[in-house]
């Protein structure tokens, strides 16, 4: 595969991939065979998703000289937290723009940012993230600061690359999934593992389930990151297949529904591992009712990858 540009070592490769054995009895006779892939317990940051995404955006930052680094998200942001962590690791000052209001008392993620050192600028809604990101880059380069801007979720070509990787990592643990199911909102994740698959010639079928925006625009936006993550590494990734439902967002972001209450119960009873209700709970959901309705047979394979976010359980 073709060479990928430099990256920071933050993930202690591979991460787990178990077999989920007393789910699929759970579930009864004739379910496919299911694994789950375990990001969630990357060590560095509370781990997740966002560190393999930071390991290239970072790596970046800091070959661009830049001495602060300013993102966007929730006040629960499992991206700014993370980005938070690396910004702490390599030396840099860290700006959070977070639409919402500042809580009385910091909880779970905002705790963390907070244990970080991360500089946090509260805005009133999501409308506002563009004009508030310039401003605060505009101020920061006029005081010095070299900033650094990195999107929601680092959700960028070269962000996609830490999944691109992923797919790699998870051929050389020996699987070569049907189907993996995970948890979509920015679409770099989801991006990194079709193009992955597309590099590795895999016929795997990637199913981003939304947390939050319709199918349609998540859709675009896998394409569009695809598309630039060829780019980057000078491959025609062709006309990537995969698949975005936004059939399980239920009553809005971060709202739990009664069937990723039931999938977070079920994950934890048979498998012993936590989703949190905004994302990896409603993908879990999902996979699960898609078991349950008999929609792959038992000689196929089904990955669950598990994209982190279990502070938010705290929150």
């Amino acid at each position: 595969m073709t060479q990928l540009p430099p990256s920071l070592k933050l993930v202690r490769q591979p991460t787990p991939l178990e077999e989920m054995k007393h789910l699929r009895i759970a579930l009864g006779p004739g379910r496919p065979r299911l694994f789950v892939k375990r990001d969630d317990v990357i060590p560095f940051g509370f781990g997740g998703n966002k560190v393999r995404k930071l390991q290239f955006v970072a790596a970046e930052a800091l070959a661009k000289a830049a001495r602060t680094v300013v993102t966007v998200g929730g006040i629960q942001s499992n991206h700014a937290r993370a980005t938070a962590a690396v910004a702490a690791h390599v030396g840099m000052r860290c700006v959070i723009i977070a639409n919402g209001t500042k809580p009385e008392r910091a909880t779970a993620n905002a705790l963390l940012d907070e244990l970080l050192g991360a500089e946090v600028e509260y805005i009133a809604s999501r409308a506002e993230r563009e004009s508030a990101s310039q401003a605060t880059m505009d101020r920061l380069a006029q005081a010095g600061a070299v900033p650094y801007f990195i999107p929601l979720g680092a959700s960028t070509p070269l962000g996609a690359l830490g999944y691109v990787q992923a797919i790699g990592e998870m051929i050389e643990q020996g699987l070569k999934p049907d189907i993996i199911v995970h948890a979509a909102s920015s679409s770099g994740t989801q991006a990194g593992l079709v193009a992955g698959c597309a590099l590795h010639g895999l016929g795997t079928q990637v199913i981003g389930v939304s947390a939050d925006d319709p199918s349609r625009e998540l859709s675009a936006r896998v394409r569009d990151i695809v598309s630039g993550v060829g780019t980057l590494l000078g491959e025609n990734l062709g006309a990537p297949g995969f698949m975005v439902t936004d059939e399980f967002v239920g009553q809005g972001y971060g709202i739990p529904t009664d069937l990723s209450r039931a999938a977070q119960r079920l994950a934890a009873r048979t498998e012993g591992f936590f989703v949190d209700n905004t994302y990896s709970a409603k993908a879990l959901a999902a996979m699960l009712s898609w078991v349950t309705a008999g929609r792959w047979s038992e000689d196929q394979t089904i990955l669950f990858w598990h994209t982190g976010g279990q502070v938010g359980l705290f929150a």
